[in-house]
């Protein structure tokens, strides 16, 4: 552990420049993050330096348990650790795997020379390897870098992870112990994952727990199975994924289609609901002038039984031909007498009219007589208007009781 240094923070703007230009590379050199979260990632290490000067950002090489190198982000640098009422430094490594930040950041303890690592500690590994709750549970998005240097000091506060050991005479044996005093800062140059004491490789789920003194370590050929197994469950995520992907714009292109034809048999539907009214209007229509024609022919029936016995005296001399015709009824009747004298009438005009011109009649007696005579035509066709009326009134009630009849 180390005391506080006095260096002064690095510029946020310079820190700004570098997370920009890194973030934005391309090609074989550009960092193996996604596009959607390289954003996030930035505000994060900003977030982080912003609380915590003491950490840097940068990039290094990152060996994987399959052998695979990758160029990653991390924070290198140390934290602040309360203990017994003094704050240390403990120096530490945050590397941002390739899965950050869905998935938490692998976490070492980067002891100096003369620091060396508790045994056994429960949350940091013989090879530094650092595993705490904070880490098991990360939820994307709400976890940060900043929750997670807070948690770090926390569980290191309770129980210091890391002994200052003073170099020893060559007779006695060294012990370790706790050291209050100045020590130089840890290096800066990024480390690789593995130590004196045996490989213990970082997994990007943050998953590893630190090994007992009762249990058995594991051995190369066991990680790389265990690495072996997590990339195949990537890939095979990844894969599953994708195969969703591919499904659901499948099937939307299907529901487009489908909406598209429901739409165009709404229309049709719409269409023969219209054109079905139409025909139950037409048939409605047809089906009243029906029922006045057979009304009509059953008057004509009535007229022909009455009026048939009548055509067989038209041979014979004793035939009146004011009987042949006669009128129903009073209306008919007044109607018939009121179009004859308005004829008359008419007809008295007109031979006015031609003895007027030809000198038989005087002017003034013309005058006087087409007085008279328009004066009485003007009555007679007003009470032949009534009458009319009178009989379409009258023969509407009897075209109702007619339709009743029939629909009866």
């Amino acid at each position: 552990m180390v005391q506080p240094s006095s260096t002064p923070p690095p510029n946020s703007q310079q820190t700004l420049q570098f997370l920009s230009f890194v973030l934005s590379q391309r090609g074989p050199s550009s960092l193996p993050y996604t596009e959607d979260t390289k954003w996030l990632i930035r505000q994060h290490i900003l977030s982080l330096v912003s609380d915590y000067p003491s950490l840097e950002p940068k990039t290094a090489t990152f060996t994987h348990n399959d052998g695979r190198s990758v160029n990653l982000l991390q924070a290198d640098g140390t934290i602040p650790m309360p203990f017994q009422g003094v704050t240390y430094n403990i120096p530490v490594i945050i590397w941002l795997m390739e899965s950050y930040p869905r998935y938490p950041p692998a976490v070492y303890v980067n002891p100096t020379r003369d620091m060396i690592i508790k045994r056994p500690h429960p949350h940091v590994s013989p090879s530094g390897l650092v595993s705490i709750p904070y880490l098991h549970n990360w939820i994307y998005p709400s976890s940060n870098l900043v929750g997670l240097v807070v948690n770090l000091s926390s569980a290191f506060s309770l129980d210091p992870p890391l002994y200052s050991q003073r170099r020893p005479n060559p007779n006695p044996t060294p012990s370790p112990s706790i050291n209050c005093g100045h020590h130089p800062p840890p290096p800066q140059g990024p480390r690789v994952a593995h130590s004196a004491a045996g490989p213990y490789p970082p997994s990007p789920y943050g998953r590893v727990q630190p090994p007992q003194q009762s249990q058995a370590r594991p051995t190369s050929t066991d990680d790389a199975a265990e690495a072996y197994k997590l990339n195949a469950m990537d890939k095979l995520a990844e894969m599953v994924h994708g195969n969703i992907i591919g499904m659901r714009k499948a099937r939307e292109v299907e529901m487009e289609g489908l909406f598209s034809a429901q739409a165009v048999l709404r229309r049709r539907e719409e269409e023969i609901n219209k054109g079905l009214k139409e025909m139950q209007d037409e048939k409605e229509a047809l089906e009243q002038q029906l029922q006045f024609v057979l009304m009509n022919t059953d008057v004509l029936d009535s007229w022909i039984r009455d009026n048939e016995g009548k055509t067989k005296n038209l041979g014979k001399n004793n035939v009146n031909v004011e009987d042949t015709i006669y009128c129903v009824d009073v209306l008919s009747k007044q109607m018939l007498e009121c179009t004859a004298a308005d004829l008359a009438i008419e007809d008295a005009v007109y031979s006015l009219d031609k003895a007027v011109q030809n000198g038989a009649v005087s002017f003034d007696q013309y005058l006087r007589n087409v007085r008279l005579l328009s004066r009485e035509q003007f009555f007679h066709r007003a009470t032949a208007a009534k009458v009319k009326g009178a009989q379409m009134q009258a023969q509407v009630a009897n075209m109702a009781a007619r339709i009743s009849h029939f629909v009866s």
